[in-house]
Formats: C-alpha cells, sequence, structure tokens
C-alpha cells in the first residue's frame, strides 16, 4: 500500500536533505522526489519550506521516541530503564546518518531547530519516566514532575555530551545511572563497584 501524500512528502524531503543537506533541499526537489506537484506539497504544507523541514524533523522525533519506548518497555526499574534508554540513545544519534551529515555540514542550520524542539523532547522524556519514578519513590516533599524534569534534561545533555563516560560500555552506563543519575533525584550517594 502506498503512503499518503503527506507522509510520501516527509520521507522524499529526508531523502533530499540526506543527498543534499538541510539548506540546499528545496520544496520543489521534496515534490519532485515525491512524485507530487508543488502546488500538493503546498497543500500540506502551506508554510513552505520552513514548515515542511519542521515537519520532518518532528517526524523524526517521533519515529526516535516509538523505537525508544520498545527499547526499554519492559524494564524491572528505573535503573533499567535509564541504562537501556542511555545506551540505545546515544547509539541512535551516532548512526543517524543523516542527522551527523548535517551537523558536520551544516550545524548552524539544524542546531536552531533542534533548540526549539528540545523542550518538547524534555517534555516527551519526563512524561515517559514519571510512572517509574513514582514506583521507585522519591524523597519526601519532591514532587515527581520536578525530578523528572531533571533527569530528562540530564539525559539529553549526556546523550549529546556523554564527557568522561562510555554510553556504549554498559558498566559505564550503569556507573554513570548510579552515581550521578539518581542520586541528583535521591539526593543521596549511591555506592557502585566500577
Amino acid at each position: 500500500m502506498e503512503a499518503d501524500p503527506r507522509q510520501r512528502i516527509l520521507e522524499a524531503t529526508y531523502a533530499c536533505v540526506a543527498r543534499w543537506g538541510l539548506s540546499k533541499t528545496t520544496v520543489e526537489d521534496a515534490a519532485r522526489q515525491a512524485g507530487l506537484s508543488r502546488a500538493t506539497v503546498y497543500r500540506y504544507f502551506p508554510g513552505g519550506r520552513d514548515e515542511l523541514v519542521d515537519a520532518v524533523v518532528s517526524w523524526q522525533y517521533m519515529l526516535f521516541f516509538g523505537t525508544l519506548y520498545d527499547e526499554v518497555h519492559g524494564a524491572g526499574s528505573l535503573e533499567e530503564v535509564l541504562e537501556r534508554g542511555l545506551i540505545f540513545a546515544r547509539r541512535q544519534v551516532l548512526e543517524h546518518e543523516v542527522l551527523q551529515k548535517v551537523l558536520q555540514t551544516e550545524p548552524e542550520v539544524l542546531l536552531p531547530k533542534l533548540t526549539v524542539e528540545s523542550n518538547r523532547t524534555v517534555g516527551l522524556i519526563s512524561g515517559f519516566l514519571v510512572p517509574y519514578l513514582q514506583e521507585h519513590g522519591l524523597p519526601e516533599g519532591l514532587p515527581v514532575h520536578e525530578a523528572a524534569d531533571f533527569l530528562a534534561r540530564m539525559i539529553l545533555s549526556y546523550i549529546s555530551a556523554p564527557g568522561r563516560w562510555d554510553l556504549t560500555d554498559p558498566a559505564e552506563v550503569r556507573t554513570l545511572v548510579r552515581v550521578e543519575l539518581l542520586p541528583g533525584v535521591m539526593g543521596k550517594t549511591q555506592i557502585v563497584d566500577r
């Protein structure tokens, strides 16, 4: 079954960005790649190129979070959710060919879009963590949404710039979760054997 026109346009725009980059991709390119007219593209994206690019970024975000959910679904603890999620997310960022290409060739175009999406990303991660935080138990007086917001912001920070932590090594990630992430929420030192 052929994708609906809106989805075809998103996929075509993504293919164009992969080929030519973000700044060089036009509405005409996307229409040609999708096998549709420019008028059809504008019917679905009346804001033109900017709306189209924003829609592609949002589409990729939703794909990422759907896959992330599948990756951590069934985890038995908050620690396991954080460990699986960090390893998966870092790998996805590093292996996403289009994201890596655009970050290397035109970061000045992509980074503002990611910044705009960051509040949405924090909200998605935070919302996902809330049930695990409620189940795990929090120090008295610490609102669950504040704890989830803190963890979401820290997770994003580590995914984009892990510093001394090797997020491909499960033992390193386990230590990071128990030494830095959870103590930031739980307010106590976690002792972990390295």
